[in-house]
């Protein structure tokens, strides 16, 4: 018997072949962040090299903070990894049995799939700030008071639970594979790593009218009072142009970077759950069920009148500066 026909019996005796065939489809299944991970080492090597430009300003760079929005960054690929399959995946297979069209997939629907993602995350995008719970998600990645590469990994590993991946689920329903749907989230997340920068300037005007650019995406990380919930775009600013969402940065009004409510911990955890503790405690104040539910999709500013006593001031300000 051949040596690979030995190493083949034991692996088939394994069992893990078996497992490989199970696991495999729910693998496909999460291409997006399959893509996302191994993209990775690209971010990390693009980062670098912003460091080296930028190290010694700490306006713009703090090397603690790079690590821990890299290590925030871990988390969230972790349990999207982990509970998609178990979460997510399901539903939009469902979603699709019951689909209204039958797509094949070719350069036409391919641009169709890139469409509808893209109009999805706008508006997945938008309520993420505009709604409570899934700003408590969303926040995470607006905390920081820097605007880097690194930013862009700041992310919540909560992000799967929350449910904000049923924006997408009318695709499914319509007849776009939920891989492909998958795929083209995922290039779209590797497109916005690129804007999360401050050493790219204005570019060529027809890409600012088309395009996300980091000059659009500086203005969303931005707390100033006419930056909140602006620019909701991810690959294309075309939505927010259609929708009165856009606002083009001001040379005069530079951005400032963070949150109105800053966090006061460099813990991952507090980082990740600090506005679901703020959330519950505000629907913990007294008052009817349907009050208090609706925290829940209320903007994170919106605070009920019996919820306002004294040494409550810590009220939710604008959501965006709350914001990404």
């Amino acid at each position: 018997m051949a040596l690979i026909d030995m190493m083949q019996a034991v692996l088939e005796n394994s069992g893990l072949l078996a497992l490989w065939q199970t696991v495999a489809p729910w693998l496909a299944l999460d291409e997006r962040q399959l893509i996302f991970v191994v993209a990775t080492p690209i971010f990390v090597g693009v980062t670098l090299w912003e460091y080296l430009k930028i190290r010694h300003d700490p306006a713009l760079m703090d090397t603690r903070e790079a690590v821990r929005n890299f290590a925030l960054g871990a988390g969230y690929q972790t349990t999207e990894l982990l509970f998609a399959g178990i979460i997510a995946f399901p539903v939009y297979a469902l979603c699709y049995h019951f689909r209204l069209f039958d797509l094949e997939l070719n350069w036409f629907t391919a641009f169709l799939t890139f469409l509808g993602v893209d109009f999805c995350f706008y508006w997945m995008h938008r309520a993420s700030h505009r709604m409570r719970w899934f700003w408590a998600a969303h926040v995470v990645h607006h905390s920081s008071e820097r605007m880097n590469f690194s930013t862009a990994m700041r992310q919540n590993a909560t992000n799967i639970f929350n449910g904000m991946w049923m924006f997408y689920l009318p695709l499914a329903l319509i007849g776009f594979n939920p891989v492909w749907i998958g795929v083209a989230y995922a290039f779209s997340l590797v497109y916005q790593f690129f804007i999360h920068t401050t050493l790219v300037g204005r570019l060529p005007a027809w890409v600012e009218k088309v395009f996300n650019t980091p000059s659009h995406h500086r203005v969303h990380h931005g707390r100033n009072p006419g930056y909140i919930d602006r620019n909701y775009g991810g690959t294309l600013i075309l939505w927010d142009r259609l929708f009165g969402t856009f606002v083009d940065e001001d040379a005069k009004d530079p951005p400032e970077y963070g949150i109105t409510r800053p966090v006061a911990s460099n813990n991952l955890i507090v980082l990740w759950t600090h506005e679901y503790v703020d959330l519950f405690r505000d629907m913990q104040q007294p008052g009817g069920l349907l009050s208090r539910l609706k925290h829940l999709w209320k903007p994170p500013e919106w605070q009920r009148p019996a919820a306002k006593e004294p040494g409550q001031e810590h009220a939710q300000t604008d959501p965006a500066t709350d914001n990404p």
